[in-house]
């Protein structure tokens, strides 16, 4: 164990020191008094719900916190959970149809058949119950699969009580039969379809797509993925290193790297990193984390820690908060996401962390020669290898209800399994040569070793020798704070041993394309020294290990909103770390700006709010202040680019646009995505279009001598960037939407009968707290696709104990008749925070106190 976490006061007494009135032991009431005397007992989990359905659920070793965990989960998500077992069990075409839509929160399928055959391949392979029969770190740790046990047990519970109680009251999976009891390999397997998420999760399509090509050229799979991702489908190989497909409008800049001699590798090269850098900006993974140190905050002591995922709204990445508790050994408090035991993201006693998602690449693709009329086998070092040939079966429902066996035949290399399409659905045929990917997370199933470690620390040296120990993070960075006052930024997690050298000695004609662009290397799987490299120190062949990877520790700030490690502190910059983990003096998003500036705008005293330094209430009010870094580089120039249109009509794509309206509240707007603020939606959308603009919408570019002020200055004498301001208004008009209209009125959800407005921005708009809506064309925005999700602000050094305030934006349930459903979501919307209850004393304060007493033993 890393550490110990200390207990304070009551909470050290007993976590069954419960409320006055009633408690469920099992299904049976029992007065709250005898309950009250006794010791936290072998085979009872006990979870006290306080307001807004938080559960603190305190059990006396890790399987009872399982147990606890998995039923609270799926009382509040049962569907949800449902659902994600249903995918990762490969049974979405039996019960929803091969053509059905595959679950977009469990990777990147086209339709239900695709995500199955995916799924099926993997339980074939055995891998999960092989990792997970490992001993650690490889494997779980005891406490690990003591929680695992407990999950799926809980989740049971749950399940035959509410079929008991009547049946299920969600009406997403209401009588429906693939609502079933689950196993611990369940849970298993869906922490391992997370962790493989951002690798092989990627390129779902392009595994179970795959064939070989026939007499006549490409596979049919080959040619249809073809047609899918390109209208100008030219698919043809013409030699070994060609994967020729027109470039049909990625800007072919990436794809000028030297070396590179072939069109066909330049054209797919600069698809595939336009479909990278779409992937990575589109803003349905991404967080902001800001980790403050002794010297930056009030308090002059402990640190203050800003967690702030922005995760999908609806389905299995939600997050879901909780309290997990054994007295005298760990008492943590924070969100997970769905189906995942333990807390991902929250605090102790004397630690706090986040996580962000990071640029490093978490897979690589290796480019094999096909021995001439023989496309299933290869050669490596000039010795021919035969693939692995695999008969995957998935059973898929029929119109007429009945049920037929769908069956494929899947490729793999030594390397991983073949493809023919990679990221974005972009071609890479099966011709003259295959391309296969290698997931560095393929053998991941450590995360929870990784978590559980993080719940123990007493310390941000902790947190750090607990993800050395482990090295289980599938693709996030972490900051965390400590009550010490210091704080540490780390991107220890798995990355493949992928060094600058190799890259440069063994990519080929399409990697010298991408790898210097994304990190993502493509090698040559025709030479085994091209084999990806590792360290002693990595806990599996094939990755760098931790000494390799970047971190910082401060007593001032660290932070960092999905860019690289670089510029985690300005004052610091980290560099010397390879490719693969990211870049080094390139351009900041404006969200990564924004991040940083009001790190230094607080301590600086200059941003508005009282004094200087961080507290809880300040970093409450940085996060709410929904400060547009883009708005303060351009707003003020856009309102005076459209008062100088003649006539007040902005030219558009197609015919002039009447912009009056919007010149003066434009002027006026403080650029601000409050729900009061006015032109911020068309401001937001001409944001967007302008940045498609070739070239770029600045007149001054990035300058790696002033990384957080640059780009800057629009452009406003450009007739692109004129024309994208008259198409946004365009887009408003014809949604009927007026240019001056307040956000409240069209950036909301719906909740059953109630519209909630929501405040924030799209990343672009470089808002902290991000919200990207469903456009509509016709109707505008209607829905909340990803953004804020589980926020939590923690303090140290004001007492004893944490101060820490959260919100769950979305709430706890996905469950309509829940009353959890949309209670925080209205919070969201006003702006108010949730004081979190993290001592028994807290938790017995509530006025919204219910406790059950469950007994599983």
């Amino acid at each position: 164990m890393v550490g110990m976490t200390r207990l304070h006061g009551t909470a050290r007494k007993s976590a069954l020191s419960l409320a006055a009135g009633v408690m469920l032991v099992g299904l049976a009431a029992v007065p709250a008094s005898t309950a009250a005397t006794a010791a936290p007992a072998d085979g009872r989990a006990v979870i006290q719900y306080t307001e807004y359905g938080i559960p603190h659920i305190t059990a006396s070793d890790y399987e009872g916190l399982g147990y606890g965990s998995g039923y609270a989960s799926a009382k509040d998500n049962l569907c949800t959970l449902a659902d994600a077992f249903m995918t990762e069990n490969g049974e979405r075409s039996l019960h929803l149809g091969a053509d059905a839509p595959a679950d977009p929160g469990l990777g990147q399928a086209s339709t239900s058949l695709d995500s199955d055959l995916y799924f099926q391949r993997i339980k074939d392979s055995h891998v999960v119950e092989k990792l997970a029969r490992q001993a650690p770190p490889n494997g779980p740790d005891p406490e690990a699969a003591q929680m695992v046990r407990g999950y799926a047990k809980g989740y049971n519970r749950y399940l035959r009580q509410a079929l008991a109680d009547g049946g299920i009251t969600d009406p997403a999976c209401r009588g429906k039969a693939w609502v079933r009891p689950i196993t611990p390999l369940d849970v298993y397997r869906h922490v391992y379809a997370i962790s493989t998420g951002s690798g092989s999760g990627v390129v779902m399509d392009g595994i179970a797509r795959a064939q070989p090509p026939t007499a006549t050229g490409p596979t049919a799979a080959s040619r249809g993925a073809d047609a899918r991702s390109t209208k100008n489908t030219n698919a043809r190989s013409t030699g070994a290193r060609s994967t020729g497909a027109k470039n049909t409008g990625a800007k072919n800049t990436d794809a000028r790297s030297a070396g590179a001699k072939n069109t066909g590798a330049k054209n797919t090269g600069a698809k595939l990193n336009a479909a990278i850098r779409r992937a990575r900006d589109d803003g349905r993974l991404g967080s902001n984390a800001i980790g403050v140190g002794a010297d930056g905050t009030t308090s002059g002591r402990g640190g203050v820690l800003l967690a702030n995922p922005h995760y999908p709204w609806h389905g299995p990445a939600r997050l879901w908060q909780s309290q997990l508790t054994i007295p005298g050994r760990v008492n943590v408090s924070g969100a997970s996401l769905l189906g995942f035991p333990g807390v991902l993201i929250g605090h102790n006693a004397d630690v706090a962390w986040s996580h962000t998602v990071s640029t490093a690449a978490t897979y690589g693709l290796y480019e094999v020669a096909l021995i001439p009329g023989k496309p299933t086998r290869y050669l490596v070092d000039g010795k021919p290898e035969k693939m692995t040939s695999h008969r995957v079966r998935v059973r898929a429902r029929q119109a007429d209800g009945s049920t037929k066996v769908i069956t494929r035949t899947l490729w793999n290399t030594r390397y991983g399994p073949v493809i023919d399409t990679g990221p974005g659905g972009v071609p890479l045929p099966w011709a003259r040569t295959a391309h296969t990917i290698r997931d560095a997370n393929a053998t991941n199933l450590r995360a929870m070793n990784t978590w559980l470690g993080l719940g123990r620390a007493r310390t941000t040296d902790d947190v750090l020798r607990a993800q050395t120990r482990t090295q289980g993070l599938p693709w996030v960075n972490t900051v965390s704070v400590d009550s010490r006052g210091k704080t540490l930024y780390s991107d220890i997690q798995v990355v493949p041993h992928v060094t600058d050298d190799l890259a440069k000695e063994c990519s080929t004609d399409l990697g010298r394309q991408v790898f210097p662009n994304s990190g993502i290397s493509v090698l040559d799987g025709s030479r085994g020294a091209c084999a990806w490299g590792s360290d002693k120190d990595a806990v599996q062949p094939g990755l760098f290990g931790p000494h390799r990877l970047p971190t910082l520790t401060r007593t001032d700030y660290v932070t960092n909103s999905n860019n690289s490690p670089w510029l985690a502190n300005p004052e610091a910059p980290l560099t010397g770390y390879p490719r693969g983990v990211g870049d080094i003096g390139t351009a900041r998003s404006f969200r990564t700006q924004e991040g940083i500036l009001a790190v230094q705008r607080r301590l600086a005293g200059t941003d508005g709010l009282p004094g200087k330094g961080f507290s809880r209430r300040t970093m409450e009010q940085t996060l709410f202040g929904n400060r547009s870094r883009t708005a303060e580089l351009a707003a003020s120039s856009t309102a005076a680019m459209c008062a100088r249109f003649p006539d007040g009509r902005a030219p558009s794509s197609h015919v002039p646009v009447d912009v009056s309206r919007a010149c003066g509240a434009l002027a006026r707007w403080d650029g601000r995505y409050t729900l009061d603020s006015r032109a911020s939606l068309l401001f937001a959308r001409f944001t967007l279009l302008a940045a498609r603009v070739e070239g770029g919408p600045w007149r001054h570019p990035f300058d790696v001598r002033d990384p957080l002020h640059t780009p800057n200055t629009l452009a406003v004498e450009d007739p692109a960037v004129q024309r994208a301001f008259g198409d946004a208004a365009a887009e408003l008009k014809a949604a009927g939407i007026s240019l001056d209209a307040p956000l409240r009125d069209h950036q909301y959800v719906t909740r059953g009968k109630d519209r909630i407005p929501v405040h924030g921005a799209p990343s672009p708009l470089g808002v902290l707290n991000v919200i990207t809506p469903a456009w509509d064309p016709k109707a505008g925005h209607t829905d909340v696709i990803t953004g804020s999700s589980f926020i939590q602000v923690t303090e140290f050094g004001r007492g004893a104990t944490p101060r820490t305030s959260s919100l769950l934006t979305y709430a706890q349930s996905s469950d309509p008749t829940s009353p959890h459903f949309r209670d925080q979501t209205k919070l969201f919307s006003r702006g108010v925070w949730i004081r979190e209850r993290f001592t028994q004393r807290d938790i017995l304060d509530s006025p919204r106190l219910r406790t059950q007493v469950l007994t599983w033993r």
